[in-house]
């Protein structure tokens, strides 16, 4: 059967953004799924799967549906030994919370803040009036004056990514020598603001900019499908 994956979109169906919802996209291929997406907006998200989760994603997988994109990741691990691992053995998992706990702490909050208006943009009127309760809620002010700040906040953000550049000096992946679920994590957070903004997040000769390049390459191509934001 095929798996579904509840992947959330804005006005264009066709440009799924979440981060959190590549990372699993990125899993489903690692793992040779076939797989469907059910596009889906944030009004919908309440009644994925009988109200399944207030979040995405969420997957059916035959008769378990599960949400959490790290829940998903392990499930797929646990339930698939016979599939390419996504962790690389217990240990591979540790360090994989671990990455994410650095994705979301130290990634996520700058995008959020960078792409905020252009996450706006993205929807359609309903959905627009919910992102922009909940995001001026949520930060404190406008949409406006949140992402007026990135230009002086953009130093600090590359220089945060530090660990990760040098760590890029000494293997080519944060699996090592091949992607693993650490790598889909970091590079949903970038996938997101890809798609949500054409606002240059890392200088060309980044490091990791390379290592993006190469994050879209995998899969054939499968993130790159989606066009960056013009």
């Amino acid at each position: 059967m095929t798996i579904l994956l509840y992947d959330l979109v804005g006005s264009d169906m066709t440009r799924p953004f979440s981060p959190h919802c590549w990372k699993v996209a990125m899993a489903l291929a690692h793992k040779g799924f076939e797989y469907r997406t059910v596009p889906t907006r944030f009004l919908e998200v309440p009644d994925i799967e009988g109200g399944a989760s207030k979040t995405v994603p969420v997957i059916r997988d035959g008769d378990s549906v599960v949400a959490d994109s790290f829940a998903i990741a392990l499930h797929l691990e646990h339930a698939y030994l016979d599939r390419p691992s996504l962790f690389g053995g217990a240990g591979g998992e540790a360090h994989a919370r671990f990455i994410e706990r650095w994705s979301q702490l130290t990634i996520h909050p700058f995008i959020s803040a960078a792409a905020l208006t252009a996450l706006h943009g993205m929807q359609d009127e309903a959905n627009a009036d919910y992102f922009r309760r909940s995001r001026e809620a949520r930060f404190g002010k406008t949409l406006e004056e949140v992402t007026a700040g990135r230009d002086a906040g953009l130093a600090s953000f590359r220089a945060s990514l530090e660990p990760l550049r040098s760590m890029l000096a000494y293997q080519p992946w944060i699996g090592g020598d091949g992607p693993l679920f650490a790598d889909y994590i970091v590079f949903g957070a970038l996938q997101w603001a890809r798609i949500a903004t054409p606002y240059q997040l890392l200088d060309d000769a980044d490091p990791i900019a390379a290592w993006f390049g190469r994050c879209l390459a995998l899969h054939g191509g499968l993130a790159s499908r989606v066009a960056a934001a013009a």
